[in-house]
C-alpha cells in the first residue's frame, strides 16, 4: 500500500524508493527554496483573510515592503498611495524649478511713468544783413560747407555694453535716437508743419498728451513749445529752398540707472529757405537758417522693445530770427536782405562744437558767418539775454 509521499504507481523505474533517491538532481531543479518563496510577488491570503467577502485568493506583494520581503501587516493599496506621494513630490519639485527659472532676480523692475519734457528755445538775431543767393553758393561760403547732407550727417558712436544693457540694446537706443532726429529735423512734411505723426509715434505714451497740446496750443512756458519737439517753419513767412539739409553733430550714451539708458544728441542743422511768396525759380532769393539742437533722450527696456523714447529735455538755438517773434509754435526766419534787429548781447555761434553755455534768456545774437572750415572743439560763446 502506498504511503503519502510515494509517487503513484510505485517508484519510477531506475529510482530507489527512499527519500534520498527521490530528491534526485532531476527533481531538485523544480524545488523552490525559501528565498525564492519570500521574493514572490504573489502571496496567498491566510485562511482568516480568505473568509472575508469578495476576498481574492492571493494579493500582490508591495515593492515598498523593503529588503525584498513582503510585510504581513501591509494592507492593499498602500503601494499605490506611496506611488502617488512620489509623483506629487516630483511635480512639486518641478513647479518650484520652473518658478525659480522664470523669476530672474537680476532683471531690474520696469521704470515708472515718463517725465514731462523740459524745453528751452532761443531765437538768434543777426548783427548784419542776412546774405542771400543760391543755396549751393550760400553753403559753400558758410561753416556748413563740409557738413554732410541729411541723415548721413547723423553718425552713431562706437558701441559698448553698459553694466545693465547689452550691446544690442545700446545699438537699439542709438538707432531710435537717430530715427527721431531724422523725423523731427529732416522730414519735409514736419518742416512744413503739415504733419506731426512721424514724430509722435516715436514717443512714450506718457508724453503724448503733452506733445499733442504743444502741437495744437504751443506756448513758451518751457513745457509746450512745438519747436522743442521738432523743427518747423511758419509757412506764411518762409519755405524750403533746397531739400538737402546740411547736418553735423554727435551722439553719446550712458547708463543713468539700472533700468534707464540715456542718449544725448548735439547737432547743427542748416536749412536753405526762401520767401513763401517768392518764385521757386529765383536764383538769389534763398538764405540760410541754422538750428542747434541738444536733446536728452531716455530709454527703458519697454521703450527699446517698442522702438520709442522719452524726450527728457531740449535746448534749441535758431536764427536768424527777430527777437520779438515767438519761436514756440514755429520758426520765422529773417530772409535775405533783412537787417539787424538786436544789438547788445554777446554773439552766439551755433556752429561751435562743444556744449553751449545756457545763460541765454529769450533771445541771443547770431554770430556772423565765418570762413568755411572744419570746426574744432572749443567751448561755445555764451548766449546772453537781450536787454
Amino acid at each position: 500500500m502506498a504511503v503519502p509521499g510515494d509517487p503513484p504507481n510505485s517508484t519510477p523505474e531506475g529510482m530507489g524508493g527512499g527519500d534520498d533517491e527521490f530528491r534526485s538532481d532531476e527533481y531538485r531543479s523544480v524545488v523552490f527554496d525559501e528565498d525564492f518563496v519570500r521574493a514572490a510577488r504573489l502571496q496567498e491570503y491566510s485562511a482568516q483573510e480568505r473568509m472575508g467577502e469578495h476576498a481574492r485568493a492571493v494579493r500582490s506583494r508591495s515593492i515598498w515592503s523593503g529588503n525584498g520581503t513582503a510585510s504581513r501587516t501591509s494592507t492593499p493599496g498602500r503601494g499605490a498611495r506611496q506611488g502617488m506621494l512620489l509623483v506629487l513630490l516630483i511635480a512639486t519639485a518641478f513647479a518650484v524649478a520652473v518658478y525659480l527659472g522664470l523669476r530672474n532676480p537680476y532683471v531690474p523692475p520696469p521704470g515708472g511713468p515718463a517725465q514731462a519734457l523740459s524745453s528751452t528755445v532761443v531765437p538768434l538775431a543777426p548783427t548784419t544783413v542776412v546774405p542771400g543767393g543760391r543755396p549751393v553758393d550760400l553753403y559753400a561760403k558758410s561753416p556748413a560747407a563740409d557738413y554732410r547732407v541729411g541723415a548721413a550727417g547723423i553718425t552713431l558712436p562706437a558701441v559698448r555694453r553698459t553694466h545693465h544693457f547689452t550691446d544690442a540694446q545700446v545699438v537699439a537706443a542709438l538707432s531710435i535716437a537717430k530715427d527721431y532726429l531724422v523725423q523731427s529735423s529732416l522730414d519735409p512734411d514736419i518742416l512744413a508743419g503739415a504733419a506731426s505723426r512721424p514724430v509722435r509715434v516715436l514717443l512714450d505714451p506718457d508724453q503724448l498728451a503733452q506733445f499733442d497740446r504743444s502741437m495744437t496750443s504751443p506756448s513758451g512756458d518751457g513745457r509746450h513749445a512745438a519747436t522743442g519737439w521738432l523743427v518747423r517753419f511758419d509757412q506764411a513767412a518762409a519755405v524750403m529752398a533746397d531739400p538737402r539739409v546740411r547736418v553735423s553733430g554727435s551722439l553719446a550714451f550712458e547708463e543713468v540707472a539700472p533700468d534707464t539708458l540715456e542718449v544725448t544728441t548735439d547737432h547743427t542743422f542748416v536749412y536753405a529757405v526762401r520767401p513763401a511768396t517768392g518764385s521757386p525759380a529765383a536764383a538769389d532769393g534763398a538764405s540760410l537758417f541754422t538750428v542747434r539742437r541738444e536733446l536728452r533722450l531716455r530709454f527703458d527696456r519697454d521703450d527699446l522693445g517698442a522702438r520709442r523714447l522719452e524726450l527728457a529735455s531740449a535746448y534749441v538755438m535758431a536764427g536768424p530770427q527777430d527777437c520779438s517773434a515767438d519761436p514756440a509754435g514755429a520758426f520765422r526766419p529773417l530772409l535775405a536782405g533783412a537787417g539787424p534787429t538786436t544789438v547788445g548781447p554777446a554773439a552766439s555761434d551755433p556752429f561751435a562744437s562743444g556744449r553751449p553755455h545756457r545763460t541765454a534768456g529769450l533771445c541771443g545774437v547770431l554770430a556772423p558767418p565765418a570762413t568755411p572750415q572744419t570746426p574744432p572743439a572749443p567751448q561755445a560763446d555764451p548766449v546772453s539775454p537781450a536787454p
